[in-house]
């Protein structure tokens, strides 16, 4: 490769990156669309394997999913809202408990001075919960009365499930013409470069996806049956972080033991809620990740919150849809950068 072929590559790299940071407000549905347009390819595939022509192949996959979240979201929304509203309605009474049973222990056992205000604490929780639920209604009403607002929104509902179905119908010819543009002497490397990127970010994006939601439908199912009445908002916190290895059940442990303690005020509890956790451990490791996912991804779990961070940090909520799959396509880069590097004579010479 030449230098001029070399500064061209880069300087197209940068504009590319310039025009992402520029256009982030506008690409983020564009970036949706694409990543379940990637997420449902495999299954298209897979129905045209039937005989199924591109387009009815399309049709099935894009009405299934849809199908899927709307019902999801009818089921969980209803129940997420009680959630809520029950926390809210508990606050007061696990500041009691702190004030009778756990600060008294505190200062029996370490001897500590604490003097707690519960009263103020109290009224401090209510008027800021009263707040919230102002300032919610307010951003309601400010959507509804703003049309440029308005018009965005359902610009975005609309726009999403559309080009979603586009590129799920061409996705293929997209990726033929991509790789008919690419210089004959590199195609072979990028081909096989293209393919290991597939495979990672299938695992991630996919095998993932699928074990977040299995994870979080075990734990909101195992603490709901140990009786813990925030179970269906911990399992659901604890599957959606999941993504992050051992991240889910340390949070998910955390938040349900302190919640166990607070409402049955007995610590023989957290034996049933540690088992729960216990459970989706030996599943996710036993069978959901080797079935779902395997070990093709390669991420580190410092690599995966840092990537995380730094797209939110740069690019707002297009950066946290964009981390995951740029950070694994990276992994597979560096690896071959790596090879590269270990068969070259820069390694074997002493």
């Amino acid at each position: 490769m030449t230098d001029s072929n070399k500064w061209l590559i880069l300087s197209s790299t940068l504009l590319l990156a310039v025009l992402i940071y520029l256009l982030a407000p506008i690409l983020t549905p564009f970036m949706m669309a694409a990543l379940l347009a990637y997420i449902g390819d495999p299954l298209v595939d897979r129905l045209q394997k039937w005989r199924l022509s591109r387009t009815l192949a399309v049709v099935t996959v894009f009405f299934s999913l849809s199908l899927l979240l709307t019902i999801g979201l009818v089921i969980l929304v209803p129940l997420l809202e009680r959630q809520v509203v029950l926390l809210a309605n508990n606050i007061p009474g696990y500041i009691d408990v702190v004030q009778t049973q756990f600060i008294p222990w505190l200062q029996t056992r370490f001897a500590l001075d604490i003097n707690l205000d519960t009263e103020t604490l109290k009224s401090s929780v209510q008027s800021h919960w009263r707040e919230a639920g102002g300032l919610l209604g307010t951003l309601v009403s400010y959507i509804s009365r703003s049309s440029l607002v308005l018009v965005g929104w359902l610009a975005n509902l609309v726009l999403i499930p559309l080009v979603t179905f586009y590129l799920l119908r061409d996705w293929d010819v997209m990726v033929a013409r991509i790789h008919e543009l690419l210089p004959r002497r590199i195609a072979p490397v990028i081909g096989r470069l293209a393919k290991s990127s597939d495979e990672v970010l299938g695992a991630f994006l996919r095998g993932q996806l699928l074990v977040m939601l299995a994870l979080a439908l075990i734990y909101s199912v195992g603490l709901s049956i140990v009786g813990l009445e925030l179970g269906l908002l911990i399992g659901l916190l604890a599957g959606l972080v999941s993504f992050v290895p051992y991240l889910g059940v340390v949070v998910g442990l955390i938040a349900a033991s302190i919640a166990g303690i607070l409402q049955f005020h007995d610590s023989t509890q957290l034996l049933y809620i540690a088992i729960v956790f216990g459970v989706g451990q030996l599943v996710e490791g036993m069978l959901l990740t080797p079935l779902l996912v395997g070990d093709r991804i390669g991420l580190h779990p410092v690599a995966v919150i840092f990537a995380v961070m730094a797209g939110g940090q740069l690019f707002g909520f297009l950066g946290i849809l964009l981390a995951l799959p740029v950070a694994a396509v990276i992994v597979v880069f560096v690896r071959y950068v790596h090879e590269r590097y270990m068969a070259s004579t820069l390694y074997s010479k002493s």
